[in-house]
Order: C-alpha cells, then sequence, then structure tokens
C-alpha cells in the first residue's frame, strides 16, 4: 500500500498538477494540506475519474483545510481541533478492506507566524498549543497508527539548509524541536523520512518562493510521515517526489510517498 501526503497549497488551483501526481505515483491514499476550500466546493469530479472515490474533507472558505482521497475504503473516524478555534487542520479515518484498522491522520500544523515569541507574536504561541494538545491525544493511542502532514518544524540539524543560521527563524528554533520531541515520545513515533533517509543526508521537503529553489537548495524538512512502531516494521520504500517543485506554478511544497507491505 502506497499512502502520499502533500501540503498543495490550494487544491483547486492545482487540481492538474494533483492529477498528474496521481496518474504518475498512483498512491493508494493521499492526504492533502492547505487545501484553502469550503467542504461543498472541494473538486469532486477529478478525484472520482481516477478512481479515489473515497473521501474526507475538512475545509473552510480561503485557508488552512485537509483532504485524504483513497482508492480503499474507509470511514472517517475523527475531527479534532487541535487549534482551538475551529480552523480546519485535521481530519483521521479508518481503513476498511485492505489495511483495515489502519489509522491514518492528516494534520497541518500551524506556520507560527514571523517571531519565535508568545508574548509578541500569539500564532506562534498557538503553535505550541496545538502541539500540546496533540501530545496529550497521542500519549493516549493503542492502535497502529500513521500521522502525516505540513508540521511546519524541520526537527534536525540537517532538515534545514543552515543550522546555525535558523536556529531563531521559526520552523527551526529549539522551543519548537523540544515541543515537537514532546509529541514523539508520547507515542513512540518512528519519523519514516529519516528512518529510510538517515541524517544527515539531504532529505527537504519545502522550499521558499523568495529564493531560487533549484540553484541555492534552500530547503527545509517540514512534511513528516511518522508511524507507530509496530506499523513502521511494515514500511518497506519512502520516497520523496521532488520533481513536482519543478512544474509551473508549483506549491512550495513535494509530495512523499511512503510504501507499507500491510
Amino acid at each position: 500500500m502506497k499512502i502520499a501526503t502533500w501540503n498543495i497549497n490550494s487544491v483547486r488551483l492545482r487540481i492538474d498538477q494533483v492529477e498528474r501526481f496521481l496518474t504518475e505515483q498512483a498512491p493508494d491514499v493521499l492526504c492533502l494540506q492547505e487545501i484553502k476550500v469550503a467542504e461543498h466546493l472541494f473538486p469532486h469530479e477529478m478525484f472520482e475519474r481516477l478512481g479515489y472515490t473515497h473521501r474526507a474533507i475538512c475545509g473552510q472558505k480561503g485557508y488552512h483545510g485537509v483532504a485524504t482521497v483513497s482508492k480503499v475504503p474507509f470511514v472517517e473516524c475523527s475531527r479534532y481541533d487541535w487549534q482551538d478555534n475551529g480552523e480546519a487542520r485535521h481530519v483521521g479515518v479508518e481503513l476498511q478492506g485492505e489495511g483495515k484498522g489502519l489509522i491514518v491522520e492528516n494534520v497541518y500544523i500551524p506556520a507560527g507566524g514571523d517571531v519565535a515569541d508568545r508574548e509578541v507574536n500569539p500564532k506562534f504561541g498557538q503553535k505550541l498549543d496545538f502541539l500540546a494538545r496533540m501530545t496529550e491525544w497521542a500519549a493516549k493511542i493503542d492502535r497502529p497508527t500513521l500521522i502525516v502532514g505540513d508540521f511546519n518544524i524541520a526537527p534536525l540539524e540537517s532538515d534545514v539548509y543552515d543550522h546555525k543560521a535558523l536556529l531563531k527563524v521559526v520552523s527551526h528554533t529549539p522551543i519548537e524541536v523540544e515541543t515537537l520531541g514532546k509529541f514523539r515520545d508520547a507515542h513512540g513515533w518512528v519519523d519514516l523520512g529519516r528512518q529510510f533517509i538517515p541524517a544527515p543526508e539531504r532529505n527537504y521537503s519545502w522550499w521558499s518562493y523568495r529564493s531560487y529553489w533549484r540553484q541555492k537548495d534552500q530547503g527545509r524538512r517540514l512534511d513528516h510521515m511518522w508511524a507507530s512502531p509496530d506499523l513502521a516494521a511494515k514500511a518497506r520504500a519512502h520516497h520523496i517526489i521532488e520533481e513536482t517543485r519543478k512544474w509551473e506554478k508549483p506549491s512550495d511544497h513535494v509530495p512523499l510517498i511512503t510504501e507499507f507491505a500491510l
């Protein structure tokens, strides 16, 4: 089973790119973040045509939003408001049929603004609180679970192009890394990206629109696929589909795919 995650940065704007990705890579399940569309306006037709007939959409107008689409039957099992303000940032599904019982959690963690200080930047505090609520939830998990999405944190020194230069930049600050580490430890999550591409090997999933990414390669690893330990043992391969960043008017993120032998 191939499960993919991708911050698409507007699913309607980049629907042709999603179709190309699905046609070329053919994942069984795709988790999208930052779909930027209300649920009733989600572009169902293309997914239906390609056989992704099972969909769980948690969206809102113009901002945020997540969607999980699948060829494999599933039932939606959760929508957590870890932001505590009603923003559409999570949806969880339980697979049926092949992979029956596997929980796939799709999350879009807040970026956290530009200043790494909750006193002067409330968005940064919201990000840390979001992670704290996720950590409380993770401590209670008792089933094989895969959590994927845009975590908006690059935790390791080798997850960014310049560790020292980014220590005070939101997404790589020590407090964010520490807070994400508490979430990891609450369930014993296995970071599949680093299981298959061990540090310090290059492993980026995001490049700013502000720099010429192919020349400078100023990337960060903000997107993740983390698995329960017993599920991680069934992972067989992990891929970064970096070529999508070369497509015309691309998302600033690229897709990740993990293959499992379930």
